[in-house]
């Protein structure tokens, strides 16, 4: 066959962490593996000689290749280009991932950075990992990308933030204020790697002091969410214990089975009427609520792409959430962010009136809703 009327693309194996490079033939539509190796190879492309050029990303062999073992240019490599006798290559060279204000590329470190939003309705501000608003709004606190292991809290509007707590070894992940504004709710254990190890939600004072563990056992508890009450909580578990959603009465220690599925991420909604969380539902991730009282179950979302990261605007009529429902961004390719697919979108508490917040190459996540009065639209 010839490269007329055939071409070359990227096809992707999930299980291995492995890519092959495959011909395809356009008048029939058969298709055949290129011998290329092992690794994370893209940007194939046919050289007027036959040869099959190409990049390869898997670390330790980062650069150009042509075939399975003729190296080219070596490091991290994008966007190759040759020339039309296929002697040359022009290309772009990442130097380093270190920039002025981060550790690893897309691993921002600002505490308040305005970005674009396409709906002039809601203002968006980028900050770091699972915010959560003090109940007047006027302060957050998140978890550094850079040092996983801390808890720090900034005054809303402000680019500077102070640690309040800190247990090296351990996640401090996706914080979250009681209603009266005098605790923080937390998952702290393995959330990324050996998560058998276990997770357990902890409390304290906005101030860093009480520290305190108030969940047991071998699950790994993690994602808590604060009932408007503030004698409640509902978080996520799993484990040799079960699966599921729970919720912990703070007064008596008791703990109440609200699901037993693939569920995470829950947010108590300001309302108190229901619970919205994330549920692995016929392959993929999609939106669902349920009330407290286990009634009323609802799946809001079923796009062909994963619906994850929901919280709940200050009145408990809205709902902001990622969704991958736009598909693939090849500047994925290009930038080394790991999840790369992730829009925000805002949808009515019942499922409708969806709409897009963002379009781009970054994973747009972990939102949460500003409850201030002036700022009762923005997130």
């Amino acid at each position: 066959m010839s490269a007329e009327e055939s071409f070359t693309y990227r096809r992707d194996q999930p299980k291995n962490g492995e890519t092959r490079l495959v011909w395809i033939d356009v008048a029939t539509g058969e298709s055949s593996n290129i011998t290329a190796g092992p690794g994370i190879k893209v940007s194939p492309a046919v050289l007027p000689s036959g040869r099959i050029a190409y990049v390869r990303k898997d670390a330790g062999n980062e650069g150009i290749f042509y075939g399975e073992k003729m190296r080219g240019p070596t490091g991290l490599v994008r966007n190759p280009s040759w020339s039309p006798d296929g002697m040359q290559v022009v290309y772009h060279k990442i130097l380093s991932y270190q920039t002025p204000d981060s550790e690893e590329i897309g691993q921002q470190t600002h505490d308040w950075q305005k970005v674009y939003s396409m709906n002039p309705q809601y203002e968006l501000i980028n900050t770091r990992t699972f915010p959560a608003f003090a109940p007047d709004g006027t302060r957050f606190v998140s978890t550094p990308p850079e040092n996983n292991t801390r808890l720090v809290l900034a005054d809303s509007g402000k680019d500077t933030s102070q640690q309040i707590f800190h247990q090296e070894g351990r996640v401090a992940l996706a914080p979250n204020w009681s209603p009266q504004g005098d605790a923080i709710i937390f998952g702290l254990g393995s959330f990324f790697r050996e998560r058998a190890r276990g997770a357990q939600i902890s409390i304290i004072k906005p101030d860093g002091s009480g520290f305190r563990e108030v969940t047991t056992g071998a699950n790994n508890n993690g994602f808590p969410s604060f009932a408007p009450d503030g004698k409640r909580f509902v978080y996520r578990t799993f484990g040799p214990e079960g699966q599921g959603l729970r919720i912990m009465n703070l007064e008596d220690n008791s703990i109440t089975t609200l699901t037993t599925e693939y569920d995470n991420f829950a947010q108590w909604s300001p309302r108190s009427d229901f619970i919205v969380f994330v549920r692995k539902h016929q392959g993929t991730f999609s939106i669902f609520t349920i009330r407290p009282d286990k009634m009323d179950l609802r799946q809001l979302t079923d796009s062909p792409a994963d619906d994850s990261h929901p919280g709940w605007s200050p009145d408990g009529k809205s709902i902001v959430f990622t969704s991958g429902r736009m598909g693939f961004k090849d500047e994925g390719l290009y930038s080394d962010t790991p999840q790369p697919y992730g829009e925000l979108f805002v949808m009515r508490y019942d499922g409708t009136q969806v709409q897009q917040l963002t379009d781009n190459q970054w994973e747009d996540g972990g939102s949460a809703w500003q409850p201030s009065p002036q700022l009762r639209s923005k997130h």
